[in-house]
């Protein structure tokens, strides 16, 4: 007979959440919520499935400066940002959107499934994690499970705890 644990991963992989990101987020001490879409590539495609999930719902940009570092800013979604004036904000030269070459081979995703829940796949800490304030504000944030198809729900702190289980301590900034 399968545990609640068992019945959960089950369903996430189903969703299409790779193996890896189900076992760390396995570990979380606050329940989750994964709620199902069609395929989403855009914030804009997105809202209309987001109307009756609570939380902050967020907009993951993975950026590369011109010395080649690599940046995921996360931002709540309806928030835009001048990446001429982002690049001194985070201390980074200037910023472009990274390729989806860059996307597969960093963080194992296609376009449309960035969040800092990919960053389970960035083996040699390429990354540097950037979070606007707010995202870490409410009582529920959302992000993709490295698929466009499905929008987790999950508590900051379980956020915060998933981040240092794989060795990051993000940067937090106000862009208000």
């Amino acid at each position: 007979m399968l545990d609640d644990n068992d019945t959960m991963q089950m369903h996430w992989r189903e969703a299409g959440i790779p193996e890896e990101l189900c076992r760390e987020l396995a570990l979380a001490s606050t329940p989750m919520r994964l709620h199902a879409h069609p395929p989403v590539r855009t914030v804009a495609d997105a809202e209309e499935h987001w109307r009756s999930v609570p939380g902050v719902h967020t907009k993951n940009l993975l950026l590369k400066d011109a010395k080649g570092v690599l940046w995921l800013v996360v931002l709540p979604h309806d928030r835009s940002v001048n990446m001429k004036e982002l690049a001194p904000v985070i201390g980074s030269a200037k910023l472009s959107f990274a390729s989806p070459v860059t996307l597969e081979q960093v963080l194992s995703i296609e376009p449309g499934g960035v969040s800092p829940l990919a960053l389970v796949a960035d083996k040699e800490r390429r990354v540097r994690l950037v979070l606007e304030r707010r995202v870490l504000a409410g009582e529920v944030v959302n992000f993709h499970p490295m698929t466009n198809r499905a929008t987790l729900s999950m508590h900051p702190d379980e956020l915060s705890a998933f981040l240092r289980r794989l060795g990051y301590e993000p940067t937090i900034v106000d862009l208000a």
